[in-house]
């Protein structure tokens, strides 16, 4: 039985310089499961983001002069806001962004994790001392670069957007997020409320929403002023090239993460539940809508028949509908523009020759949990990222040939590899074109710590701990010159 969705928060404004800020228009934010109005959002313009990198600039002189303990005690009173009020993200999670309920409570607990890394970061090493020809005291230190714009996608709005700013605002940086218009308070408002109530300085971090219609305005105006010094983005490929072209033209730094079209490799050796199991979690967890979802089910030719078989088993008990539901795993796609794609994925593989293994089918915002066989590389789906529940499962004979159909592809996020033999899978790992790889694993997995991020045409740079430190600060050099390194004679 459905559960009544619950009534959405009380939308205050755009949050600037510490203030709710309302604003004339505003935009629906619908829930995908039925269609509802949610809520409704301010939308925003260039003018208003203007006015939030105006005030992150403000308070970035005093923000960055702070102890670093003080700062860290911000991003642990942030955690613990977070953790008090889960109820309230997860009911976004689920209503605002279409997710199962364990989604929603796994990012939940996330979260504050992210926050508590953050504010471990701020006890780490900021620089090293070098050594010197003329005697100097010579030391590489790093400090902030200034205000950075954070664009945070729909699809884990919660630790997606937590990572985006969290580590840069720990290490001494100011924060303007845009989040993404399907999930404006998941993504953002919501941040900003407990940010407010974590007592965070005023301009330290702000937050502009803005409707679809407005996305390039305000998105132009948080890359191109001239006050932004780094940008953070997670989302698609195509738009992930503008950004960081936009930004290379400024010589501005950026992280941008952006797709995949990642495989699971099952070798011949594999514990069939545990791959099952891994491929199903991966293809199917928030219907296929994370940047690391398994898109290509890879099988050694001798396991391959009990594999699909036991795969599509396991698959067939995943239940679809609305996600008010909690008994429902496999909820809506975000919006119309996600179920056309996948559509036309789906049917032009069955076109040229595909199998359906299972699913297929698609009700309004709905798509079935869906198995591929028979593919072949002319076709869109094994070429272009899908984002929604489909999976393709196709033999190999060989690791070569295993590794040659991974690569197979302009992403290289994520990666996974079943198998019993550890040290074939290492070996295989070393040959794989992704920036992650997980053994006897999904390819789904991140922890707050780690360095996280692609390769090609997945991404730049890497968020997560002290990697992110290497976009969102600079680099200086320091020298005390205690040798009276002399100058030629004739100065």
């Amino acid at each position: 039985m459905l559960e009544h969705a619950p009534k959405a928060p009380q939308i205050r404004g755009l949050f600037i310089n510490g203030q709710w800020r309302d604003t004339p228009n505003h935009f629906d934010d619908l829930n995908p499961s039925d269609g509802s109005v949610w809520a409704s959002i301010p939308d925003a313009g260039a003018k208003e983001t203007g006015d939030a990198i105006n005030a992150a600039q403000a308070a970035l002189a005093g923000w960055a002069a702070l102890p670093f303990q003080e700062r860290a005690h911000f991003m642990l009173k942030i955690a613990d806001v977070w953790e008090r009020r889960m109820a309230d993200y997860v009911a976004a999670a689920q209503h605002e962004g279409g997710g199962w309920f364990g989604k929603g409570m796994f990012e939940a607990g996330y979260v504050p994790e992210v926050f508590r890394a953050a504010a471990g970061l701020c006890y780490s090493a900021i620089g090293e001392v070098l050594p010197s020809e003329h005697g100097k005291f010579s030391t590489a230190v790093r400090v902030p670069i200034g205000v950075v714009g954070v664009i945070s996608p729909w699809n884990m709005p919660g630790i997606l957007t937590a990572r985006g700013f969290a580590f840069p605002m720990a290490a001494g940086n100011t924060i303007v997020l845009k989040p993404s218009e399907d999930t404006p308070y998941a993504g953002g408002l919501h941040f900003a409320e407990v940010v407010k109530e974590a007592g965070v300085p005023d301009g330290v971090f702000n937050v502009v929403t803005c409707s679809r219609n407005r996305v390039a305005e305000v998105g132009d105006e948080l890359i191109d002023n001239p006050l932004v010094k780094g940008v953070s983005f997670t989302g698609s490929t195509p738009v992930g090239r503008r950004i960081a072209a936009k930004c290379g033209a400024h010589l501005k730094k950026c992280c941008v993460e952006l797709g995949g079209k990642d495989s699971l490799i099952v070798l011949e050796d594999a514990d069939m539940d545990r791959a099952t199991s891994s491929a199903s979690f991966g293809a199917f967890m928030h219907q296929g809508q994370i940047c690391m979802s398994v898109e290509k089910v890879l099988v050694h030719e001798k396991i391959y028949a009990d594999f699909l078989r036991q795969f599509v088993e396991r698959a067939a008990k995943l239940k679809t509908g609305n996600v008010a539901d909690k008994g429902n795993v496999i909820g809506p796609l975000v919006n119309d523009r996600q179920v056309a794609r996948v559509k036309a994925q789906i049917e032009d593989a069955l076109a040229k020759g595909a199998k359906l293994a299972l699913g297929g089918g698609v009700q309004g915002r709905f798509v079935e949990p869906t198995i591929l066989t028979h593919v072949t590389p002319d076709m869109d789906v094994w070429r272009h990222e899908t984002f929604g529940p489909v999976a393709v499962v196709t033999p190999f004979k060989t690791d070569h040939e295993a590794v040659a159909l991974n690569n197979d592809t302009e992403y290289g996020l994520s990666s996974g590899i079943i198998s019993a033999d550890e040290n074939r899978a290492l070996a295989l790992s070393r040959q794989l074109e992704t920036g992650m790889c997980h053994i006897n694993c999904s390819s789904i997995n991140d922890e707050p710590h780690v360095p996280f991020g692609g390769t090609k045409a997945s991404g730049l740079g890497r968020h997560g701990g002290r990697w992110s430190l290497e976009t969102f600060t600079e680099t200086r050099w320091i020298t005390l010159d205690r040798g009276s390194r002399p100058y030629p004679p004739v100065f």
